[in-house]
């Protein structure tokens, strides 16, 4: 039988995409093994949202290479995208496919076994418009399944090099989602992660159809228990967006809306699509529409010409937001992009200094959110036993509003909608105690008048 190695590098979509590709491979009849082992054929992943990134991805490829000098090298993602002639360069690499042809990838694979010619078999990604179907139908971790709605994305913000290694924006057809969403229902998930490059940019391809009328579509399905968003943009959450995750009871109250920073002048230099007057009005309007929802974000900091007093700014902005928690960037300059040749580059000592006076001010906010939950009841489906305490008796999982709650309980419950009371609460997790299991999987129905 034949084997087949992964190793991804970088974003939550890029995890998903390896998940598709092996459901390719499976197919074909591979066995996967650990990308420590000798196999057949090794397939990196590859990340170029920083040149860390692309330097990673080179090491692992050659790391491949001398693993098994027979195998065949296949290379995707964004750093084959935006560079496949650097990657065609490192000797031992057989196929570069970038981020998108990949329902190719085996017939490729059977042309280069038959003459073992190299390929480079990635195309120009702006001319892409359709998205490209891959499903996953399961997941190792068995409580969440991460649904793929949208690839690429229009914003180009001068930090950022994705629209070039993932192309425009497009949508992935709603009854594509719709059945897709079904069939994880069906195969057990109670909760769906909507993905993708752009989330909040679904639909801005398709004719009168938007994220919100997704979810509106994805509220009705049977047995879907919980549906998160993985995250939005601020200029994206209008009012019909507002509305269904009022009037929605199974859209999470979590969502991660990514600020980036919390002066004006930075916002523009970056050119993001708001100010921070219009973000904070946004994250007013959902709390009134979802109490307790919890908004976590991402922070670039030391972004070129960023001065002591923007830095100031941004800090009480984003203490007057209570977040529920931060992740927090030094600003690194991406190669190619319009703000590595800005002047005024931050000093890297400055940067340090910055990120963790956030990262403080994001553990304060965290624990500050956990502690306003203490006393009150949530719904927690376990994912696995508490990390560290295996056997004790203890299972962990989240709550709707993306609190991991620690509370005891046998393994049995892993999966299942537990009601929880929070009995106690720390940065990274709260305890609570368990008062019902609310989920045999079955909903009881209202009886026809």
């Amino acid at each position: 039988m034949p084997n087949v190695a992964f190793y991804t590098l970088g974003c939550k979509v890029n995890f998903y995409d390896t998940e598709a590709i092996w459901q390719l491979f499976k197919n074909e009849g591979y066995e996967q093994v650990d990308f420590e082992q000798t196999a057949d054929v090794y397939l990196i992943n590859t990340c170029t949202v920083t040149n860390t990134g692309d330097k990673k991805s080179r090491q692992i490829i050659r790391r491949a290479v001398r693993r098994n000098p027979d195998a065949i090298i296949a290379v995707t993602g964004c750093y084959a995208q935006t560079s496949p002639a650097e990657i065609m360069a490192i000797p031992g690499v057989d196929l570069v496919v970038g981020t998108q042809d990949r329902e190719k990838l085996m017939s490729f694979i059977t042309d280069i076994q038959i003459d073992r010619k190299p390929m480079n078999a990635v195309r120009n990604i702006m001319k892409t418009r359709e998205f490209e179907e891959l499903d996953v139908p399961d997941f190792s971790e068995r409580t969440r399944a991460f649904l793929k709605i949208q690839e690429g994305c229009n914003n180009f913000c001068t930090f950022c090099i994705i629209p070039w290694s993932r192309g425009l924006s497009r949508s992935r057809k709603p009854e594509s989602v719709l059945n897709q969403a079904r069939q994880l229902v069906e195969s057990g998930y109670k909760e769906i992660v909507l993905t993708g490059i752009h989330t909040g940019g679904y639909g801005d391809d398709l004719e009168n159809y938007r994220l919100a009328d997704l979810l509106a579509d994805l509220d009705k399905i049977d047995g879907l228990e919980r549906i998160r968003i993985s995250s939005i943009e601020a200029s994206q959450i209008d009012e019909k967006m507002i509305a269904i995750l009022n009037s929605s009871p199974k859209m999470c109250r979590h969502l991660h809306i990514p600020l980036q920073a919390g002066d004006d002048a930075i916002l523009k230099r970056m050119r993001r699509k708001y100010t921070t007057a219009e973000f904070a009005e946004k994250i007013r309007l959902l709390q009134e529409a979802m109490p307790g929802v919890a908004i976590t974000t991402d922070v670039i900091v030391g972004f070129p010409g960023e001065t002591q007093e923007q830095f100031e700014n941004g800090f009480k902005f984003m203490e007057q937001m209570k977040f529920a928690e931060m992740h927090v960037f030094p600003y690194s300059k991406r190669t190619g992009t319009p703000a590595a040749r800005m002047d005024e580059q931050v000093d890297e000592e400055v940067k340090h200094d910055r990120v963790h006076q956030l990262i403080d001010l994001s553990e304060r906010m965290q624990a500050a959110y956990g502690r306003e939950w203490v006393g009150r009841e949530l719904d927690v489906i376990p994912e696995r036993e508490a990390k560290g305490a295996e056997g004790k008796g203890l299972v962990s999982g989240y709550t709707d509003n993306y609190i991991q709650v620690v509370f005891g309980g046998d393994p049995s419950l892993i999966g299942k909608l537990c009601r929880v009371r929070i009995t106690g609460s720390g940065v990274n997790e709260c305890q609570g105690e368990l008062l019902e299991v609310l989920d045999s999987g079955i909903r009881p129905v209202a009886l026809q008048a």
